[in-house]
């Protein structure tokens, strides 16, 4: 059996989706496979988007499964039901392990720069030419992860391909024109409602090497500066408490720009080495939306620049 899976840390609606739409896909294809995660539901997974009818699949690991990673593509961060050596294929569009996986697995590592992950999942079914048999839940949890994770198409990595899987795919779910502002506000409303439990499952620890800060928490809502006046306090003191380097980026869909959060110092300089902002009293906006995984991208860049030896003249 193929299971299909992705993190450990939370489950977001591009992976939710994929693991679903992909599973989907291989049962059609004649390959026995089941969406599987233990992973917790973040806010991107909204009360309507669970109310689709759509699911993960109950499992007992057995000896001989084989494991399709998607969304993930960091083997530190694996569902802890993956059994590294039995991976066979990775579909993801994070940076940083594309050499590890084009060498372990060839042409079944699908790693690429592009909006959402979901839209990999897009072209699989297309490319299998069962487009027209895909399920609604499918497509229309597809259409919504490639919305989440572009942004509603304003994020720097949304591509054409992006763009139009969202086009075929809201056609075939019949979504109407103002899902995407209630899609976000929904999204938005469930945060607020356990403003904490959200911080703490879409939150991330990374490395001391990243020049990012270590602690670092993200959230796409509707309205971004009515979020953080009324909760400023409250997610101040918060990841205060999980360390002394830290940052949140709230991504605000409505004014397609990213507020950063980081009353630490030493998180402020990581993030101005990275980019071009100014800080006022712990928060800096920057003019356009920017996801966590692109400001990681920067971090590796300047790892990157920073490791090659001096030129000799």
């Amino acid at each position: 059996m193929k299971v299909v899976t992705s993190g450990s840390a939370y489950l977001d609606i591009d992976a939710y989706a994929c693991c679903i739409a992909y599973a989907e896909l291989l049962n059609l294809q004649g390959v026995d496979a089941r969406a599987v995660s233990s992973a917790p539901l973040n806010a991107s997974i909204s009360k309507t988007v669970l109310g689709w009818q759509s699911s993960l699949d109950d499992y007992l690991p057995r000896a001989g499964d084989e494991f399709v990673l998607v969304d993930v593509s960091d083997y530190q961060h694996f569902d802890p039901a993956v059994v590294l050596e039995q991976v066979v294929e990775v579909i993801d569009h994070h940076p940083g392990f594309e050499n590890y996986w084009a060498q372990k697995l060839g042409s079944a590592a699908d790693i690429l720069p592009i909006g959402a992950a979901a839209t990999l999942i897009f072209q699989r079914w297309e490319s299998a030419e069962l487009l027209p048999l895909i399920s609604k839940k499918s497509a229309v949890l597809l259409a919504t992860a490639i919305l989440d994770n572009t942004l509603n198409f304003t994020g720097q990595l949304t591509t054409q391909s992006d763009i139009r899987a969202y086009e075929v795919l809201a056609q075939r779910a019949k979504l109407e024109a103002d899902w995407p502002e209630r899609y976000f506000a929904e999204c938005q409303a469930t945060i607020e409602s356990d403003l904490i439990g959200a911080l703490a499952v879409d939150m991330k620890r990374l490395k001391a090497d990243s020049n990012l800060p270590q602690v670092f928490a993200q959230m796409a809502v509707w309205d971004a500066s009515a979020l953080i006046r009324t909760h400023r306090s409250t997610i101040g003191h918060w990841l205060a408490a999980q360390g002394g380097d830290w940052l949140l980026n709230v991504i605000s869909i409505r004014e397609c720009r990213s507020y950063f959060l980081a009353e630490p110092l030493v998180s402020q300089q990581k993030l101005s080495q990275l980019l071009s902002i100014e800080w006022h009293a712990g928060m800096a906006v920057l003019e356009r939306a920017l996801l966590r995984k692109e400001l990681l991208k920067l971090g590796l860049e300047r790892i990157s620049v920073m490791s090659k030896p001096p030129l000799v003249l």
